[in-house]
C-alpha cells in the first residue's frame, strides 16, 4: 500500500482527471470521488457495474504501465483491489458520501475535509449548501463506517 499514486502532485491530478473520465464514459451520476496517495473511493451510480469495473481496470493496467516504466519498476503490482457496493438504503448511501468526503481527514493528509485537492468536497459543498451537508453529516455520522476498507498509511 505504498503511495504509488501520490508519487507526486501531477500524477495525483492526472489520475484524478483519467478517473473522472472514465467514469463519465460510464455513470449516469458521479456523486463524490477522492483520491489519496494509496488508494482511491468513488461513489457513482451505473447501470453497467460490468463494464464500469472493465473500463477501471483497463485504466488501472494502464496507469500501472505507466508508472512503473517511469520508475524502472516493471512487474510491480500496483493496484490490489476493486469492489464495488450496492447502496442499501439512503442511510447507507449517505453515510457513503460523508465517508468519502472525510477520507484525506481520517487519514491524516489535512484537517478539514475540503482543504484536500484530489476530491469534489468543496464542489460538493458549493452544490449541496453548508447547512444541508453539516445536517447531513449529524444525521449520517460515520461512527466506524470503513474502519477495514482502508489501507493503513504508511
Amino acid at each position: 500500500h505504498r503511495p504509488i499514486i501520490g508519487m507526486t502532485p501531477q500524477r495525483m491530478a492526472d489520475f484524478e482527471k483519467r478517473l473522472l473520465e472514465k467514469c463519465d464514459e460510464q455513470c449516469q451520476s458521479v456523486y463524490t470521488w477522492n483520491i489519496l496517495p494509496n488508494h482511491y473511493h468513488v461513489v457513482v451510480q451505473t447501470d453497467d457495474v460490468k463494464a464500469l469495473l472493465f473500463a477501471l481496470g483497463r485504466l488501472h493496467g494502464r496507469t500501472s504501465y505507466d508508472w512503473n516504466g517511469e520508475e524502472s519498476r516493471r512487474g510491480r503490482k500496483v493496484w490490489f483491489n476493486a469492489t464495488e457496493t450496492a447502496m442499501k438504503s439512503e442511510r447507507h448511501f449517505w453515510v457513503t458520501v460523508v465517508y468519502v468526503l472525510n477520507n484525506a481527514v481520517r487519514h491524516g493528509y489535512v484537517k478539514r475535509w475540503q482543504d484536500w485537492p484530489y476530491c469534489n468536497a468543496v464542489e460538493f459543498l458549493e452544490t449541496h449548501g453548508r447547512d444541508d451537508v453539516e445536517k447531513k453529516w449529524s444525521e449520517y455520522p460515520l461512527l466506524d463506517y470503513g474502519k477495514e476498507w482502508d489501507p493503513p498509511d504508511l
